[in-house]
C-alpha cells in the first residue's frame, strides 16, 4: 500500500534578474507502508528540499504528490499540518533538543498537541518510549548531560512518540562517531520495523544508506534508483 507518492515532481525557486533555480527535477518516488528507503546525495543535490516535500512542509512547483492516495494539493494547510503532526516524525542530525528540559520533557513535547488519552497520559507514553530506546534511567537528565548517542536516542524517542507512519531521518548519524552511529541506525531500523512505519533515511554516508531495503541517489535534483553495490 502506497503511503506517499511523488510523480514528476519539480521544485523551483525564483531568482532576481535570473532564470528560476530548479532544485528538484521530475522526481518519481513511491514509499509504501513499512518501507525502508535511503537517499544519498552530496550537499546541494536537493536532499533537504526533497525531505521537506516528503514531510509536507513544501509543495511541488509542478507534478503531483499523494499521501494515502489523496492528492496533497487538494488538502488545506490546516489538514496538512494535522497530517504532518500525526503521521510524520522528523529526526535531524543536530538533535534539536530543548535546553533546560529533561529527556522526558523533550519527548513529551509532541504530545502536548494531542487529544484524549494521548494528552492526558503523555508523561507515561513518553516514559515508555524512552525506556524502549534504552534511556529508562536517564529520563530526568538534561540534554547537556547526555552523550551524543543518548541525545540522538532522545530525538528518536521524540520523533516516534506519536507513532508516526512515516519517519524522515536527515543525516541521523552525521554528528556521531562510527560505532554510536551504527547503534543508533540499528535501533531506528528496529523500532520502525516493529511499529510498521516507513523509514526514509537521507544521508551522504553510503554505509548508512546500505542498511535500507531500497536505495536512491539524488544528483542535481534528479532521483535515480541504484543497487546496493553502487550505493557503496
Amino acid at each position: 500500500m502506497s503511503l506517499i507518492r511523488l510523480e514528476g515532481v519539480t521544485r523551483s525557486v525564483p531568482l532576481p534578474d535570473a532564470p528560476a533555480l530548479t532544485i528538484l527535477n521530475g522526481v518519481d518516488l513511491t514509499v509504501d507502508v513499512g518501507d525502508h528507503v535511503s537517499i544519498v546525495g552530496r550537499s546541494g543535490s536537493g536532499k533537504s528540499t526533497l525531505l521537506n516535500m516528503l514531510g509536507l512542509l513544501d509543495s511541488p512547483t509542478t507534478g503531483e504528490m499523494y499521501f494515502d492516495d489523496a492528492p496533497v494539493a487538494s488538502l488545506s494547510s490546516a489538514v496538512r499540518d494535522r497530517t504532518r503532526g500525526r503521521d510524520v516524525g522528523f529526526i535531524f542530525q543536530q538533535f534539536n533538543l530543548l535546553a533546560g528540559r529533561t529527556a522526558l520533557e523533550n519527548v513529551t513535547t509532541p504530545l502536548l498537541y494531542s487529544t484524549g488519552r494521548e494528552f492526558w497520559k503523555r508523561s507515561t507514553i513518553a516514559a515508555e518510549m524512552l525506556d524502549r530506546v534504552g534511556l529508562g534511567s536517564r529520563m530526568t537528565t538534561m540534554p547537556e548531560k547526555l552523550s551524543g548517542g543518548e541525545q540522538q536516542r532522545v530525538a528518536i524517542a521524540r520523533a516516534l512518540v506519536r507513532r508516526p507512519r512515516l519517519i524522515l531521518a536527515d543525516e541521523p548519524t552525521g554528528a556521531l562517531d562510527v560505532e554510536t552511529g551504527e547503534t543508533v541506525m540499528a535501533l531506528l531500523d528496529d523500532v520502525a520495523r516493529n511499529s510498521g512505519a516507513a523509514l526514509v533515511t537521507i544521508t551522504h554516508d553510503p554505509n548508512v544508506a546500505a542498511l535500507a531495503d531500497r536505495h536512491y541517489r539524488l544528483e542535481r535534483g534528479t532521483l535515480t534508483l541504484v543497487t546496493e553495490e553502487l550505493v557503496r
